[in-house]
């Protein structure tokens, strides 16, 4: 458990990238996992089993033993689907203890996050691979599968937030930058917006250069606030005083300017209300959304939820490639401050429940009733 949950602090760092989704047991098909099979692959183990009709016995499928005929092999997902077929467990490869060797596997890749976070100095690759007893390539493909991001993007994030952090107290920008690994400025600002969501001197000024359009509206769930920059809607918001939602947008920009009596924008406004009301109608509105990368793939998938569906937290993590990574998911719908667009009120518990909501249970409630109804 503590190795999973230093793992999953990696939803806490800013990462420049978009992580690509890890292979998963709903990715393979059985084409796919017959190679994996035939090359012995260990990378993956515990995605799949091998149930072997001529032998009565299940594998992993890097099991050592001689392959079986592919005419006699199926696949289950789990070693209770293979008991429950009567199958028993192969006494080379022991399948029952591919949840150990996930968990193995975590331990190591949290060793190695914390090798990265203690390091005075930048570690290449192999030098991280070789720590973990590991292949290059194959040290790659368990800290991208375990974590979601690579291992280079990980390091990017811990220096950006060093960043984050040494704008606020250093001199200099380029003390700052210097300060947190990056060999030169030029890197640094290649991708400055991504890493802070504005340029570092706007961002030390706490979004001084910042001009950032609000308006309000009234819908049967209380205030609407919608906020946006130049690249989009940055914020949607709901509550019941529209001082206390300008104040938490504030908060996040403090030395921002704000413009409101924008007849044009007052129009997005107005779309996100229709939505709220009559959820058929949807919302097509371009979106600034900035967040770390395990936040920038988790809104992603909310966005794939049909309307009138849900997923529990779990499925989400499932389907970003990150199975153990449930509560981090919950903390990322926690962050979204893009209401409705990005859709947080879709995600519920494996039972079910509607759980937490940052604008109130019951707005999620009505939410999803009206979704389902449309």
């Amino acid at each position: 458990m503590g190795a999973q949950r230093r793992v999953q602090d990696i939803e806490t760092e800013r990462v420049v990238p978009l992580a690509t989704t890890a292979m998963t047991r709903q990715s393979m098909n059985d084409e796919q996992r017959w190679q994996a099979i035939l090359d012995r692959d260990a990378d993956a183990d515990g995605l799949f089993f091998m149930c072997v009709q001529t032998t009565g016995i299940y594998c992993r499928p890097a099991c050592p033993a001689r392959r079986p005929n592919r005419e006699n092999v199926h696949f289950v997902d789990s070693v209770q689907a293979a008991r429950r077929e009567g199958f028993r467990p192969c006494k080379r490869c022991k399948p029952d203890d591919a949840a150990s060797q996930a968990d193995r596997r975590a331990e190591i890749v949290a060793a190695v996050c914390e090798r990265i976070r203690t390091s005075g100095e930048r570690l290449s690759l192999d030098q991280l691979a070789a720590e973990a007893g590991m292949s290059r390539f194959h040290f790659h493909r368990v800290f991208k599968d375990v974590t979601g991001v690579t291992p280079k993007a990980y390091e990017t994030a811990l220096r950006s937030n060093r960043v984050r952090d040494g704008l606020a107290t250093t001199p200099t920008v380029t003390q700052a930058v210097y300060d947190a690994g990056f060999a030169s400025n030029g890197r640094f600002y290649a991708s400055t917006n991504d890493m802070l969501g504005m340029t570092p001197g706007s961002f030390r000024r706490g979004g001084q250069d910042m001009t950032i359009r609000v308006a309000f509206g009234e819908s049967s769930l209380g205030v609407v606030l919608v906020a946006s920059t130049e690249s989009g809607i940055c914020s949607i918001m709901i509550g019941d005083e529209p001082e206390s939602l300008l104040a938490e947008l504030i908060r996040r920009f403090p030395n921002a300017t704000y413009s409101g009596d924008d007849r044009d924008f007052e129009q997005a406004v107005a779309k996100v209300v229709r939505c709220i009301e009559e959820p058929a109608r949807g919302i097509n509105l371009q979106l600034d959304i900035r967040g770390t990368a395990f936040q920038l793939r988790v809104w992603q998938a909310l966005r794939k939820i049909p309307r009138g569906s849900t997923a529990s937290y779990s499925d989400i993590a499932t389907r970003i490639g990150a199975p153990k990574a449930a509560r981090a998911v919950a903390s990322a719908c926690g962050q979204n401050t893009i209401a409705i667009a990005v859709p947080c009120h879709r995600v519920v518990g494996k039972d079910g429940s509607l759980t937490g909501y940052h604008w109130g249970i019951e707005r999620k409630r009505v939410l999803l009733e009206r979704e389902a109804r449309a």
